[in-house]
């Protein structure tokens, strides 16, 4: 049984060795079945490497391109600014232009004004004359004026148009005279009445009809002043107003409060005639 032993482990020992050889052998061929992939890595780097310098090369050309592009951009922007200068300068002449032309249209030129013919102009010299005396209440002298206007200016339609309406309403007054009392006292108390109505024209009118039948009457010349005041005619007011007071001073107590005065307070006749004996 001893004897035995050692055969095994000679047979054990050859074995070993071989095998010992058989995984030397193995590992080689795993190192050279991997090798290729490392020989293929390094064409690998080889061809990346070309790679590499060959982008630079095509990288050079599209610096010198964008080099040469620039001063391409610098012209763009200076013809752009060139032309916005252009279209700057050339607004206002424009505008201008524009302003220029459209004044006329805009502004026509007034027309002078149309100078009266002579048949005008004699007819507003008659009317001016037929109206002075239809204020003044004297209603007969205005008819006549107001025909003959008429009769002479027929062409100027105008003024006879005019003269034609102040005729109708002296007809009017002349017809109503018709009708008036005769004594001053009743037309003083109708001129009250026209005044009182704001008819100053009126009152004045009656108010001088009553004063030809008696140029005494202190009422009624005050009555008189206090109507042609409110017409505005402050040169008769005043005349009036000074018979009156001559006739009855008391008259002046009234004078300093009249409502219907109030258009001659200011004059310095006024003073004069309504203050005069107080300050004596």
């Amino acid at each position: 049984m001893r004897k035995a032993t050692p055969a095994k482990s000679s047979a054990g020992a050859k074995a070993s060795p071989g095998a010992k050889s058989a995984r030397p052998t193995a590992a080689k061929q795993t190192k050279r079945a991997a090798a290729p992939p490392k020989a293929s890595k390094g064409k690998a780097k080889s061809a990346a490497a070309p790679a590499k310098k060959a982008a630079p090369s095509k990288a050079k050309p599209s610096k010198t391109k964008a080099v040469a592009a620039k001063p391409q951009r610098k012209k763009g922007s200076a013809t752009a600014s060139a032309a916005k200068a252009k279209s700057s300068k050339a607004a206002p002449v424009t505008k201008s232009a524009a302003k220029t032309v459209a004044k006329p249209s805009s502004r026509p030129a007034p027309a002078p004004p149309r100078q009266p013919t002579r048949d005008e102009a004699a007819a507003l010299k008659a009317f001016e004359r037929a109206h002075k005396e239809f204020t003044r209440g004297r209603f007969t002298d205005a008819r006549n004026l107001f025909r003959t206007l008429i009769e002479q200016h027929a062409r100027v339609s105008e003024v006879t148009a005019r003269a034609r309406t102040y005729l109708s309403i002296a007809e009017a007054r002349l017809r109503t005279e018709a009708s008036l009392p005769r004594d001053p006292d009743s037309l003083y108390d109708r001129g009250v009445i026209e005044l009182n109505r704001g008819d100053f024209v009126a009152a004045q009118e009656m108010f001088e009809r009553a004063l030809k039948r008696d140029p005494d009457a202190a009422d009624t010349h005050y009555a008189l002043a206090a109507t042609r005041a409110r017409l505005g005619a402050v040169e008769s007011a005043l005349q009036a107003l000074a018979r009156a007071v001559e006739l009855r001073p008391v008259l002046r107590v009234r004078a300093q409060t009249d409502s219907d005065l109030v258009a001659l307070r200011n004059e310095p006749d006024f003073e004069r005639i309504v203050f005069a004996s107080s300050r004596a």
